[in-house]
């Protein structure tokens, strides 16, 4: 006993916990080296002085002393030091012969790390649940109505014939093509044409999604995969887009780990929700976009080769508007007509409008087109 008695700090200072120790009066007694590096002070600081002095100093806004020496039970606080940190106090009261208490020992333990993931959980979470609520279940009232053969181009009139050889199969497509050039009009235009026509059509762009977030958002989480998630879990796209159409703008923007994953869903048809290692069959058309060069992403080892050959089955890729300047006019006529009966506005062209608008290189193609109209409509007085 007198050997343990004389080692009982070095015995204390190698637990992994803090250790305070203090008096009914709420005198501090002992403290390890773990508490020092908790809580920033040395020892000979700590030693002697009131807790409730220390409280009143700033030092942390609560202790657990008072209450375990007024209950003589165990207590269990959150303690917030002056630098900000978390500390969960686990006080238990030491009884003397007549059953008072006599000295209070509490485990400190810092909970920072964990409270900073709670919170980040919390609001991954709402994030989460807002984009599912921003991704676009498109119907046939949501459809760009522009149609196929008004494009004048010769080589638009060929990608149409193609796009009604494709959509009469259910092949993966990926479409190629700068900003702005319409890859969703004609994903969507591929999912209308196609025998998944009246199933659901979901878009997911890659680049509106935080790298922890995908793969949830696309397979899904079972019940109690972590902390925040839906008691029951929830599906993900791929399953709310069974027997319909998958698309995936924006591809080139997926991380590799997720690329594997997605890889696995081309391949097998299956997914693994996060949280769960029962594997779920899923039937749905994957259609995928991206203005990158994939084959120069693959040499610098930020896409894989095997998941972009298990892409291009049907490739379509879709000229700038630059070089189909014949197009330029029909596409200009119909957003006028579109915003012109959103706004209830009375808008026609004038005389020069063909000679400016064929003049304009459209960096930002039909996206920039159909926003300066919509701004036309909108703006101009007459």
């Amino acid at each position: 006993m007198e050997l343990i008695d004389k080692q009982i700090d070095r015995i204390l200072d190698v637990l992994s916990d803090g250790i305070y120790i203090s008096d009914r009066e709420g005198n501090s007694l002992k403290v390890n080296t773990m508490y020092e590096k908790l809580i920033g002070l040395r020892r000979e600081t700590l030693i002697g002085r009131k807790v409730q002095d220390l409280v009143r100093e700033g030092v942390f806004d609560v202790v657990v002393n008072p209450e375990i020496v007024r209950t003589g039970q165990p207590a269990t606080f959150v303690q917030t030091t002056k630098k900000g940190q978390k500390l969960i106090l686990n006080g238990h009261p030491i009884f003397d012969e007549d059953g008072q208490v006599v000295l209070v020992v509490t485990f400190v333990r810092d909970v920072t790390v964990m409270s900073q993931l709670r919170d980040q959980i919390v609001a991954q979470k709402k994030l989460l649940e807002q984009l599912r609520t921003n991704v676009q279940h498109i119907n046939e009232e949501s459809i760009q109505k522009f149609p196929l053969k008004n494009f004048k181009n010769r080589g638009m009139a060929l990608l149409n014939h193609l796009i009604e050889k494709i959509a009469a199969t259910d092949a993966t497509v990926l479409i190629l093509g700068e900003t702005g050039v319409g890859k969703e009009f004609f994903a969507r235009s591929i999912h209308r044409a196609s025998l998944r026509g009246d199933k659901t059509f979901f878009k997911l762009d890659c680049t509106t999604i935080p790298e922890n977030l995908i793969e949830s958002e696309l397979f899904g989480y079972a019940s109690g995969a972590f902390s925040g998630a839906s008691l029951k879990g929830k599906p993900g796209l791929c399953e709310m887009a069974d027997q319909g159409t998958l698309f995936l703008d924006e591809i080139g923007e997926l991380p590799l780990g997720m690329q594997v994953k997605l890889l696995r869903l081309l391949q097998d048809q299956e997914i693994i929700p996060v949280g769960s290692t029962r594997v779920r069959k899923v039937d749905v058309r994957i259609v995928a976009a991206t203005n990158r060069d994939l084959e120069t992403e693959i040499e610098k080892g930020r896409f894989r080769k095997d998941l972009y050959y298990r892409l291009r089955v049907a490739v379509l890729n879709i000229p700038p508007l630059r070089e189909r300047r014949e197009d330029i006019m029909p596409l200009a006529n119909y957003f006028l007509e579109k915003y012109a009966t959103k706004y209830r506005k009375d808008r026609r062209f004038g005389d020069e409008i063909e000679r400016i608008f064929t003049g304009h290189r459209w960096p930002g193609n039909i996206r920039e087109m159909e926003n300066l109209i919509e701004s036309l409509v909108v703006t101009c007085d007459r």
